[in-house]
């Protein structure tokens, strides 16, 4: 970022508000589903330990959830506010699964959390626990809808551009609903949460046996959650690798970034483990490679080759000056709609439309470019190559991590010697960030990597912001900056509390 221009401050505050909403999102998704598990586990024994368990890590959901609340309505409103020419463009594709995330799931969970802290004396003990798991469904079928609105803006399927509004409308809501980026999104992220919510229910836990407190209450709960992460972190794996065979069909460009292929490699392409890659002389260095896995992963075969940075930019020259057709024909057709010559052209070469915009940043007669204007726009189809490249490499290096901590943990849960463990219940009190940590990687891996567009092939992030001056949008971020930091700390201050508060006094003998 060179400048404080109106689209560069719109990003950034777009980008710190989702990381900051991002911190609760995950905690949300994992201790919903780990409440539902330990209330069934009540409903069934009887044992009041697992009911007084549920209401103490339901205190800490309750504290997450609110927050996550404040942080994430402000959300959508800024695509009215910094993205206006964005939500004109795609705003009939794009508004519908955050139109339905409300009505459906945001409404769903709601109404459920009120029930799941009111109901414990109202209803009996198979209504409260039936409320409980449509409360992780709620949680989970919101995350559903946000990530097939943003698995539209890396895969644009079931839509196409209206000559007559000038903007892109849905075609096929099918395609949207079941494009194979979103599912693999949301199959990945929500598993991501799972592990969130496992590990800060087992640092927790290993925390209160480090000091002695709770310890009926924290074993059956560590237990638990390693059960649980342990499934969820394999998944978060096998899923991530689906999740990056799916980019690997339609942003060829992301995935050469992300492992700095800098030219195309014949098949199967290695994948390098470590190394500096060097944008500027287009190189690697120091790299250590793993000979055929990235050709396995990325093309689910031993006989195609995966693109190089290179050569991908020249394709997007080719696709620049199709979508200089495309631009001119539409140029002539807003004259005159029923010239039938235009329209064939302008059909034939629409989907490339996008790239010729890339031009509006050099010129404003985009039919009529030079050479070294289409140069210079395919050369911006680039992403940053070191951020993605370290990003990715951080985030699955945590990854393999929680894995095996998980599969620790679960040993010991096994053989009951998880308070014996004072040096492993230590390294799981240290590990309490991490998830955040790989779950902000994973954010910045998936929308670093789709710049510069904001559709993926169809809408340049520069042109998406709105026309307001950059003040206005540096008062706004400084604004949200200190509020969202100010609920951050009543969160940390909160969960602080209640965690040094524990579960109520262990149940008389017998009950547990």
């Amino acid at each position: 970022m060179h400048t404080l221009d109106v689209v560069s401050l719109s990003r950034l505050q777009f980008a710190l508000t989702a990381l900051y909403h991002f911190l609760f999102v995950p905690l949300t998704l994992g201790m919903s589903f780990l409440l539902a598990i330990m209330e069934s586990v009540w409903v069934m024994t009887g044992r009041t330990i697992w009911r007084d368990m549920v209401k103490f890590w339901g205190t800490l959901f309750g504290i997450n959830f609110a927050m996550g609340v404040a942080t994430g309505i402000t959300m959508e409103f800024q695509f009215g506010t910094n993205w206006a020419y964005y939500s004109h463009y795609v705003g009939d594709i794009f508004g519908a699964p955050l139109a339905i995330e409300g009505l459906m799931a945001f409404f769903l969970e709601a109404t459920f959390v009120g029930l799941f802290f009111f109901g414990w004396d109202k209803m009996s003990r198979l209504q409260h626990l039936v409320c409980t798991w449509l409360l992780a469904l709620g949680a989970n079928l919101s995350a559903l809808w946000i990530l097939i609105a943003n698995g539209w803006m890396q895969n644009p399927v079931g839509a196409h551009f209206n000559v007559d509004t000038m903007r892109m409308e849905v075609s096929n809501f099918g395609d949207v609903l079941f494009n194979p980026v979103a599912q693999a999104k949301f199959v990945h992220t929500v598993s991501a949460g799972y592990v969130t919510g496992s590990v800060f229910i087992m640092a927790i836990s290993a925390w209160y046996l480090l000091k002695g407190r709770h310890i009926e209450i924290a074993k059956r709960s560590m237990t638990v959650a390693a059960c649980f992460g342990l499934a969820s972190a394999l998944s978060v794996v096998v899923l991530g690798d689906e999740s990056g065979y799916t980019a690997s069909q339609n942003q060829k460009m992301k995935i050469a970034a992300i492992e700095a292929v800098w030219h195309t490699e014949a098949a199967p392409a290695g994948l390098t483990l470590f190394g500096f890659p060097d944008p500027a002389k287009g190189v690697t260095h120091f790299e250590i490679k793993l000979p055929w896995v990235l050709g396995l992963i990325a093309t689910r075969s031993a006989d195609t080759a995966v693109p190089g940075i290179a050569d991908l930019v020249e394709r997007n020259k080719q696709r620049v000056r199709s979508g200089m057709i495309a631009y001119e024909a539409l140029d002539g057709l807003r004259r005159d709609r029923g010239d039938a010559r235009l329209m064939g052209l302008f059909n034939e070469h629409q989907g490339d439309l996008g790239y010729a915009l890339l031009l509006k940043r050099y010129t404003d007669d985009v039919a009529h470019a030079d050479d070294r204007m289409i140069a210079s726009a395919a050369n911006d189809t680039v992403p940053d190559v070191p951020t993605l490249f370290w990003s990715f490499r951080g985030m699955a290096a945590l990854g393999f991590y929680f894995i095996g901590l998980f599969v620790c943990a679960f040993y010991f849960a096994a053989r009951r010697e998880l308070h014996k463990r004072k040096g492993f219940l230590r390294l799981v009190v240290a590990t309490l960030p991490l998830p955040w940590l790989a779950a902000e990687l994973g954010w910045v891996v998936a929308e670093m990597g789709r710049q510069p567009w904001t559709i993926d092939g169809v809408l340049p992030t520069f042109l998406s912001a709105s026309s307001t001056p950059a003040s206005n949008v540096l008062l706004s971020l400084i604004g949200f900056v200190l509020f969202y930091s100010a609920l951050l700390v009543v969160e940390l201050f909160l969960m602080v509390k209640y965690v040094k508060l524990g579960p109520p006094a262990a149940p008389a003998k017998g009950e547990a």
